[in-house]
Order: structure tokens, then C-alpha cells, then sequence
């Protein structure tokens, strides 16, 4: 058993951590929000029938509509497409070292808004670290004067923001739904926001038609960085505590970080290097070895 739930884990990273190659690959020919409505279309489509096939509905009650409603906007919709937007202007590498600061600011969120979940000294001391580390990737890149860079990076830390906000919202309204019910719904409602935006913004009609590589990327973020992984985060689930999936939170980054490295042939500067080791050890002290109510975030 504890091999297959390392199995599960390792398998969860290996299909988080390149997602965000994929939407730097994608979003070269895509526009943000077109991409993210697709995704959320096709993740949609493709969770539901899974769902169906296993003798699974949707639930009714309109009190959980109305949750997942605010959940898809801060917990899927607006940070998908702070990142997508993020990744035509920072490297792959870069936002995926940020992603790394959602159970930072999940602890800060939690603190004042549940009451099983308090912030100590010693994770005082880890949320400075991690917000450290935020702080020494952006900086450098202000440089004097304005840049689209900055503001990439500055995006994809509020997107971390508002995982850590959907989280702690998703724990406080809506526990105890069946596998798949979840993401099911909450890709759903973010195909409702997004695809009338991206019709109205992009008019995806009038856009080039992406190259096999946009294309490629984007069909690998729906089926592996979505679905797939959807589906091994709910049987980790059954057979796992939170606080075991928590610990794929020190895996995302490094496998981003490589997958940008070694496949995009990104070049790191000292400071992301010093960011990330930063945002690891503030995660790892927040964690406490791991902290019990931590949840990693998708991308």
C-alpha cells in the first residue's frame, strides 16, 4: 500500500508539474482565456462521462451551485488565466516556482477564516520565508521601470493567492462530495464564465489556427494536467491523508523548473534559484513534516 500511494504521488507531480510547459507552449498561438476556456470545456466534457460511467450525477441542491459558482471564479477561471496570461511574459520555470507559495498563503487565508488552522511563531516564521522568496523573484525584474515581466510575475503570485483563498473556501463549504462531482461542476462553471469572455475579447473565429505544437500542449493540459490528474488526486484520496498529498507541493516546482530548464531551454538567473529555495523551505517549515490540512492546488 505505501508504495502504490508513492506511486499515486509521484505520478500527481509528474502530471501537475509539466502543466506549465503546456501553457507556455499553448499560449504561444492562444490567447489566455480562449486556452483556459477550452480546457475547461474539454476537462468538462471528458470528467462528466467518466463520471456517468461510473453511475455518478451532478447534485441538485442549489446551495452547492451557488458555492461552486464562487468557487470556479477564484479557484479556476481567474488564476487559469492570471497564469496563462503570466507565461506569455515570465518563463515556465518562473511560475511554477510561484505556484509554490499556495500553502503560504493558504496558512495566512486560513488563519483568519477557519478555526482548526491558526497561524504559530514557527509558521510565522515559514509564511516570511515563502514571501520571501516571492519577493526575490519579482524585484530584480522591476529593474528600474516597468515590465510586462514583472507584471507576469506579479499575476501568477496573485493566481497563488486566490488558490489559497478557493482552498480554504472549498474546505469551509464544500467537504463530503463523491469523487469527481467536484472538479465536474467547478470546470463546468468556469466554462460558463469563460466562454462568452472569450468570444467577446478574443473572438477566437478571427485567430490564426495554432501550430501542431499550441495544439499538442493544449490537448496534454486537458487530458493530463486535468483529467488525468483529477482522477489520480480522487483515488489518492481514498487511500491517502491530505497530509500525504500535501507533500506533492515540493515536487511541482522541481519538476517545472526542469521541464523549462531542459526542454525549453530556459535560462534561470541566481535570484529564481534563491526564490525557490526560499518558497520550498518556508512550505517545508509552514508544514511542519507535513502540516495536517494542507491540500496542493492545481495549476
Amino acid at each position: 500500500m505505501e508504495l502504490r500511494k508513492l506511486g499515486y504521488l509521484l505520478l500527481l507531480a509528474g502530471l501537475w508539474g509539466p502543466s506549465f510547459l503546456f501553457i507556455r507552449l499553448a499560449v504561444h498561438d492562444v490567447p489566455p482565456i480562449t486556452m483556459v476556456a477550452g480546457r475547461m470545456v474539454g476537462a468538462t466534457a471528458l470528467l462528466y462521462a467518466v463520471l456517468r460511467l461510473r453511475g455518478g450525477r451532478l447534485p441538485r441542491d442549489r446551495k452547492i451551485w451557488g458555492h461552486f459558482a464562487v468557487l470556479a471564479l477564484i479557484g479556476t477561471a481567474a488564476p487559469f488565466v492570471l497564469v496563462g496570461w503570466s507565461e506569455q511574459h515570465i518563463d515556465s520555470a518562473l511560475a511554477s516556482i510561484l505556484n509554490g507559495t499556495v500553502p503560504i498563503f493558504t496558512l495566512v487565508v486560513a488563519h483568519f477564516w477557519t478555526e482548526d488552522d491558526r497561524l504559530t511563531p514557527v509558521k510565522i516564521v515559514g509564511v516570511a520565508l515563502g514571501l520571501l522568496g516571492a519577493v526575490v523573484l519579482i524585484v530584480p525584474a522591476l529593474d528600474g521601470e516597468v515590465r510586462l515581466g514583472a507584471f507576469g510575475l506579479l499575476a501568477c503570485t496573485c493566481a497563488s493567492l486566490l488558490y489559497g483563498v478557493s482552498g480554504v473556501y472549498a474546505r469551509n463549504h464544500l467537504r463530503g462530495l463523491p469523487p469527481l462531482v467536484a472538479p465536474t461542476m467547478q470546470f463546468a462553471l468556469s466554462a460558463v464564465y469563460l466562454v462568452p469572455l472569450s468570444l467577446l475579447v478574443d473572438r477566437p473565429w478571427s485567430l490564426a489556427n495554432p501550430s501542431t505544437t499550441a495544439w499538442g500542449a493544449w490537448i496534454a493540459l486537458i487530458l493530463l494536467g486535468t483529467v488525468v490528474a483529477f482522477v489520480i488526486y480522487y483515488r489518492l484520496l481514498d487511500i491517502a491523508t491530505a497530509s500525504y498529498i500535501s507533500m506533492s507541493t515540493y515536487l511541482i516546482p522541481v519538476v517545472g523548473v526542469v521541464l523549462g530548464v531542459t526542454v525549453a531551454d530556459e535560462r534561470l538567473e541566481w535570484n529564481a534559484y534563491a526564490g525557490c529555495s526560499a518558497i520550498l523551505l518556508g512550505v517545508l517549515v509552514v508544514n511542519g513534516f507535513p502540516r495536517r490540512t494542507a491540500t496542493p492546488e492545481p495549476l
